[in-house]
């Protein structure tokens, strides 16, 4: 794969342009990624081979439908403030790829979801049980990469596999009573993407051998950018453009779990505002009752044009924010801005 300009094919991953890599001081760092993150897929495709063809079959699925490589990508930033893109490194990277794709499938039956990355999703061609055993077989995987580089990699995995845990948990059971839906909501999206994305900074970071002191700012740079990429993309989920988000505009919401425009929605006293939530409500439950997804259609392009939308895009810019202002313990240089730049990027995924 020979890219046709430096970081081209880690932007056009992304979809986030040429910023994260823009400049002149960015171009080694560039290369050297767009290097790593080949490796990390030659790496990725052995490490999805190693049953037999019904699970190899089952577990490359959503690996071969494409995908960001956002967690990857990260780790192979950070890895420069050490001794580089190791094969330690690579193999760290291709771990939190593969638990981020093990918990796709389990995204997927939870929240019934009929596409992902442009495809059926996993439970649609073979079903819930083999979907659930697939991300379960993944994350031994992950496991089993992290546990050849010792406690540490053990630990990191571990904790980060419990906080997505908790994360679909809380997520799940949703706000007890008298909690704020918005700060609940923002909880569970610091456990199940902030986490990972915060994980992906450190391991590169560790499994480099970069400077210890430098390993908690990366991580709330992480916990930040990730929460501002998870509230984009709930952005991006109302998009009527298919080919932007790959599954059905609104499949969230279709399925009755709440994304952050709809919970901003909520807090809204205006009468528009509030009889839009009660025909969003109304349709989440005719459609649990069998009725066709689309009747709410109308109040998804509605909500789209909403302000509680543009008020989510605020939000992801504020978290992008304090994301940037974590990453000024780093020293200067094409790392720290190649993170500032993805930070703020990832919070201008729509504009």
């Amino acid at each position: 794969m020979t890219p046709s300009a430096p970081g081209s094919r880690v932007a056009g991953k992304l979809g986030l342009a040429d910023r994260t890599f823009a400049g002149t001081r960015s171009r080694k760092l560039a290369s050297a990624v767009e290097s790593g993150l080949e490796r990390v897929d030659r790496n990725l495709a052995l490490e999805l081979s190693v049953t037999d063809a019904v699970a190899d079959s089952a577990s490359r699925y959503l690996y071969e439908a494409g995908g960001k490589r956002v967690r990857p990508m990260l780790a192979l930033i950070t890895a420069q403030l050490g001794d580089g893109i190791t094969d330690d490194v690579i193999d760290g990277a291709s771990a939190l790829e593969i638990t981020h794709l093990g918990t796709l499938y389990h995204d997927d039956v939870m929240d019934a979801a009929d596409k992902r990355r442009g495809v059926p999703s996993a439970q649609t061609v073979w079903g819930n049980n083999i979907a659930i055993l697939t991300g379960d077989l993944l994350l031994s995987r992950a496991s089993q990469i992290m546990s050849r580089h010792g406690e540490r990699a053990t630990r990191v995995q571990a904790d980060t596999f419990e906080r997505l845990v908790l994360g679909q948990m809380h997520e799940t059971i949703g706000p007890q009573e008298g909690e704020d839906p918005v700060a609940h909501y923002l909880k569970v999206l610091s456990d199940k993407t902030g986490s990972l994305i915060a994980a992906a900074a450190q391991v590169g970071l560790i499994f480099a051998n970069g400077p210890r002191e430098l390993e908690q700012p990366l991580v709330l740079f992480g916990e930040k950018a990730g929460v501002a990429f998870q509230l984009l993309d709930d952005v991006i989920d109302l998009s009527d453009d298919p080919d932007e988000t790959g599954k059905v505009p609104g499949t969230d919401l279709r399925a009755g779990v709440p994304t952050m425009p709809y919970l901003v929605l909520g807090q809204l006293t205006d009468a528009a505002s509030v009889d839009l939530r009660a025909r969003i409500d109304a349709g989440v439950e005719r459609i649990a009752q069998g009725e066709d997804a689309s009747i709410l259609d109308a109040e998804l392009d509605e909500l789209r044009r909403h302000r509680a939308t543009q008020d989510t895009l605020d939000l992801a810019r504020a978290w992008s924010d304090e994301a940037v202002a974590a990453l000024q313990a780093l020293p200067r240089g094409a790392v720290r801005e190649a993170l500032t730049r993805f930070a703020q990027a990832v919070a201008d995924r729509s504009s």
